[in-house]
């Protein structure tokens, strides 16, 4: 089931996706289920959003894909390795990706798989991890890289407004096993790989992460990227895609 979170007349509001409609739901679904109000709204009508606006955590995993731990010369960890970005950083599909161009030379982008929690979750076990995810979006761990190395860490980095672009809907019967993901920048393919090369799974990466800290519903997780990974300028048009989800699209321009 594909839920999406839109603007109609005014209004923001819940709808499953439904052969060109959206089934308008009455309230969010990860806490007031799927009861609909018997209103249907064209897709062609409506604006997608972003599927959730995190209330709490943009938890991300670096180096998840041994190909893209080694094309910056790095060793995959052998646990997650974890960082946060503010939930100011989330954008929807259509939004603009925007370069802090006075700060940062080299913005780039990273096509990845997104986790939303759906149930408080903490000191789970990987073999219960799953049952507290709602469904899974895609999206686009945009960095500035050259500040990411300036700095020694990742926050400042990764942290701008814009740098998480999410969408363009949950899908709440996800199998990652089969998916593959695959990001273009103005149509030209730059990143492509099986879901299935992620070095730590989605349920080892909560049980991990939940021993840390408590997630809660609405939280989501960017479980990493592969190879492939380059740069962004103004006019470029970023698409990432995964199999069985969609295709978030994002523009990109420079901060004004």
């Amino acid at each position: 089931m594909k839920i999406a979170r839109f603007s109609h007349q005014g209004s923001i509001r819940f709808g499953i996706v439904d052969d060109g409609d959206l089934v308008v739901l009455d309230g969010d679904p990860m806490f007031t289920g799927y009861e609909p109000t018997g209103e249907r709204v064209p897709l062609a009508d409506a604006v997608l959003l972003a599927p959730v606006i995190p209330r709490s955590k943009v938890l991300c995993v670096g180096r998840n894909y041994h190909d893209h731990a080694a094309e910056f010369g790095n060793v995959a960890p052998e646990e997650p390795l974890l960082f946060l970005k503010p939930n100011t950083a989330v954008i929807g599909p259509g939004d603009a990706i925007v370069r802090p161009a006075a700060l940062s030379d080299r913005v780039e982008f990273e096509g990845e798989l997104v986790a939303v929690i759906g149930r408080v979750a903490k000191n789970v076990s990987a073999e219960n991890a799953l049952e507290h995810v709602f469904g899974y979006t895609v999206g686009n761990d945009v960095t500035a890289r050259d500040l990411q190395r300036k700095d020694g860490q990742w926050t400042r980095g990764k942290g701008f407004d814009t740098f998480a672009p999410l969408g363009p809907v949950i899908e709440t019967e996800f199998d990652d096993a089969t998916a593959t993901i695959e990001t273009r920048v103005n149509g030209e393919v730059r990143q492509h790989a099986p879901l299935s090369d992620m070095i730590h799974s989605v349920a080892d990466i909560i049980a991990y992460a939940s021993a840390v800290f408590t997630l809660l519903p609405g939280d989501v997780i960017l479980t990493g990227t592969p190879a492939g990974v380059g740069p962004i300028v103004a006019g470029d048009s970023v698409e990432v895609e995964v199999s069985g989800i969609g295709t978030l699209r994002n523009p990109v321009r420079d901060a004004s």
